[in-house]
């Protein structure tokens, strides 16, 4: 039996207006390439998405600084300004979600566009529902824990509002998902993290992210606190089961 439920004009008028007003979640579509570009266009705007474009390197750093989106889309190979320039100088700007886009598909590509701060990271040709689906999970991706303000255990330092960090007195510039990897192992100090944890609380999603990603970002992160230092080895690897940050004792 199929049922209807009445609704007041006042009660639908209420509902229309929510549904009219609800903010589109938008992406920032950037490639030298007009074709490439009208074609993902059109595939986000079909999907729901509200698109700004542009065609280089300078005019998304333009565009995005006028107008901050959800998610970036970023081609690598464009002249002037390259992608992995436009992602070093995007990273200034935001933590915004960053997809690269390109036809290199090589590891070395790959671990540099991780290491500038990219998110992810699609090859062409590139199924369309696939890039939907990584954006999707993007934008479901946990945010770090904003419950806190500062962190300060002696050695580590950590303001959550400007996303300072002190290691043993020196500033430690991180990369956004760095610094959400530093923030999550923080937040549950003395606990051991698979990376599989790791990947839902960092990268909030699974899709394009292994075990190796995740140990090549620990790797950075250990270098970037000045690991090998005497005395201080926060983050302790747990063989068969996964990381932990160990604050230095009392």
């Amino acid at each position: 039996m199929t049922r209807f439920i009445a609704l007041s004009s006042a009660g639908a008028l209420l509902i229309l207006s929510a549904v009219m007003t609800a903010p589109l979640r938008r992406v920032l579509v950037v490639d030298d390439d007009d074709d490439i570009r009208l074609l993902l266009e059109e595939l986000l705007r079909g999907a729901g998405y509200g698109v700004l474009t542009a065609k280089d390197g300078r005019d998304a750093l333009r565009t995005f600084h006028a107008n901050p989106t959800d998610v970036v889309v970023l081609d690598l190979s464009m002249p002037e300004l390259d992608g992995f320039e436009t992602l070093d100088r995007l990273r200034d700007l935001s933590d915004v979600p960053v997809i690269l886009l390109t036809a290199r598909g090589g590891e070395i590509d790959k671990v540099r566009g991780f290491r500038a701060g990219a998110d992810d990271y699609v090859v062409k040709p590139f199924g369309r529902q696939e890039l939907l689906a990584r954006i999707e999970a993007l934008l479901r991706r946990a945010p770090e824990p904003t419950h806190l303000e500062h962190y300060d255990d002696g050695a580590l330092s950590i303001d959550y509002g400007r996303r300072l960090v002190m290691c043993c007195g020196l500033p430690i510039r991180l990369t956004p998902l760095e610094f959400r990897l530093l923030s999550t192992l923080v937040e549950h100090a003395g606990q051991v993290l698979s990376a599989d944890q790791l990947i839902e609380h960092v990268w909030g999603h699974a899709g394009g992210v292994s075990r190796d990603q995740v140990k090549l970002y620990v790797s950075y992160l250990r270098k970037k606190l000045g690991q090998e230092a005497a005395g201080f080895e926060p983050i302790e690897t747990v063989r068969g089961f996964g990381y932990r940050y160990v604050p230095p004792a009392a």
